[in-house]
């Protein structure tokens, strides 16, 4: 809701119409401004070896993220396989809250939209949606619904159009193929997330964010293809296409329009861009709408390095980078 204060006439008529302006002058100047993260967390580190959340909680820092949608909250079971691959162990998510000093909510729930996730939050969490994708979020009096998804690995339209083997699914040629594989694949965890969105209604900011793997048709255009060289072919990726649909605007794009000048890939950083095992890409995504519109002021990935990112946190403990945005609405 947006927050106006009471003016109170206590003197003469013209001290009175003053004070009544300034407070309108106020109304009409507000605005709030909000830096939200997705961050895959590799496990918290437990699939690395690790167990310090230091440097995790020092890339959330780095960002200065208000709102943080994490993935992979926990481990992954062993043997962890392209087909079956569930979370195992404790999530560590209420100790990387406690080391931020943020609040948290464990979105626990075993559905196609998620994977080990939270949301940590330096404002007050309130109620969860019914199939637990998002939470509503009072940043000062005014009402932010934060979704939060992890989208299934397999299949991985990126490698089937490349003829990467991963789960032994077939390779695809062009992009009606690759839009109808991604829509079976993502479309369940897309309608739960929509009937969460559609049950929580109007708020002044809403936003998305996950590891979608899904890469967005933002990257994978004609020049992408032709001058960049980092596609093989143009595609107008489903899942994000949906989203976008509902009035919500890619923040990275927003400030990084050109996919070639800016390729922004978060996935992955483990590895050489030139692998031909393996596709870099962007996957992980801040999407974000507000009811009397936003402004993207600022967007950025975080991750190892000056080359790959805008905010650099080292030692970067993900195999994912980060993606962050600051909105004003």
């Amino acid at each position: 809701m947006f927050r106006f204060r009471h003016c109170v006439m206590v003197a003469a008529i013209a001290l009175a119409a003053i004070a009544v302006g300034a407070c309108g002058g106020e109304d009409s100047d507000e605005s709030t401004e909000l830096t939200v993260m997705s961050f895959n967390i590799y496990g918290g580190g437990v699939n690395s070896g690790k167990t310090d959340l230091a440097d995790t909680a020092a890339a959330i820092e780095a960002a200065d993220a208000d709102i943080v949608g994490v993935q992979e909250t926990r481990g992954e079971s062993r043997p962890c396989t392209a087909n079956v691959c569930p979370a195992a162990g404790p999530s560590i998510a209420q100790d990387l809250a406690d080391e931020l000093g943020y609040e948290v909510y464990e979105q626990t729930a075993e559905n196609d939209a998620l994977w080990a996730n939270a949301i940590l939050s330096r404002y007050p969490i309130g109620e969860s949606t019914p199939n637990d994708t998002g939470v509503e979020i009072d940043v000062d009096g005014r009402s932010v619904h934060m979704f939060n998804v992890h989208l299934d690995d397999s299949p991985y339209g990126p490698y089937q159009l490349l003829d990467i083997d991963y789960g032994g699914f077939p390779a695809l040629s062009t992009e009606q193929a690759a839009i109808k594989w991604a829509q079976r694949t993502r479309g369940p965890a897309l309608d739960l997330l929509f009937e969460d969105m559609d049950a929580a209604g109007d708020a002044d900011a809403t936003f998305v964010t996950g590891d979608f793997n899904e890469p967005s048709g933002l990257d994978w255009t004609e020049e992408a293809v032709t001058e960049g060289g980092y596609q093989p072919i143009e595609v107008d990726w489903p899942t994000t296409r949906a989203i976008t649909d509902r009035g919500f605007v890619d923040t990275y794009r927003e400030i990084h329009p050109d996919p070639v000048a800016d390729p922004a890939f978060t996935w992955t950083p483990s590895g050489d861009p030139d692998d031909e095992f393996d596709h870099h890409d962007r996957i992980d995504f801040v999407l974000a709408k507000a009811e009397d519109g936003l402004e993207v002021t600022g967007a950025s990935i975080v991750g190892e390095s000056k080359q790959a990112a805008e905010i650099v946190s080292k030692p970067w403990p993900s195999d994912h980078r980060a993606s962050v945005a600051t909105v004003q609405f």
